[in-house]
């Protein structure tokens, strides 16, 4: 893994930045699908981990949750709205009824496991305050550190297409978003923050702050 920022580093994934889980001081953000739990676990062996963490709960972001707090004996946090679908693991009849949605479930998809704290506005992890940024999901939560002006955002937006692979600033794909437009308010408001660092659940982290305030900025206001 590399350090991208005081504190917080990126794991190695295959291939690189496509599906990304970070390390937060001593919490483990987000895990990816269910087969790469021996690959989390391998990076963070050595670190004090305390705690795992999810920007949502999705398929290819809760994966390993269950493996990973398991085996490190760890609790799980969990935005509010999402502590269902982290906990029975159903996370196809919460988003769009489209044949990419049941597929990521199928693929990525791991069990459901049980949520330690509820995560809520405000709410301090690792030295990041909890910020509520729904649309992509129903309790979509980001990280955001203002001394350095860094930013976890999930799903919020991704730097990459997620079909393709190619490189560049994206929506969410509207058939893993149950409410697009919320999405794009709650991008607005990341984007008010002028981050100097953002870090995406899918695509390499993007240090031109110009360039991920215009890109919101040109986004359609419903």
């Amino acid at each position: 893994m590399r350090l991208i920022a005081d504190d917080v580093h990126q794991l190695k994934g295959f291939p690189p930045n496509a599906i990304n889980v970070y390390l937060v001081g001593d919490v483990i953000v987000d895990a990816a699908s269910r087969h790469a739990g021996q690959r989390i676990l391998r990076q963070v062996e050595g670190h004090d981990v305390t705690a795992h963490a999810l920007t949502h709960a999705h398929p290819d972001h809760q994966g390993a949750s269950a493996e990973i707090c398991q085996k490190l004996g760890i609790p799980y946090w969990v935005g509010e709205a999402d502590v269902p679908a982290a906990e029975d693991g159903d996370m196809v009849s919460r988003q769009p009824d489209h044949p990419m949605a049941r597929l990521s479930a199928r693929a990525f998809g791991g069990p459901g496991h049980k949520v330690d704290r509820v995560l809520r506005e405000r709410d301090e992890v690792a030295g990041f305050q909890v910020l509520d940024v729904p649309g992509h999901s129903a309790g979509h939560i980001a990280f955001w550190r203002a001394s350095d002006r860094t930013l976890i955002l999930g799903d919020v937006l991704n730097n990459m297409n997620v079909i393709t692979g190619m490189p560049g600033l994206h929506q969410p794909p509207d058939f893993f978003t149950p409410d697009p437009r919320r999405n794009r308010e709650s991008a607005r408001r990341l984007a008010e923050l002028e981050p100097a660092l953002v870090c995406f659940g899918h695509g390499a982290p993007l240090r031109d702050t110009r360039k991920f305030v215009e890109f919101v900025a040109a986004l359609p206001v419903d």
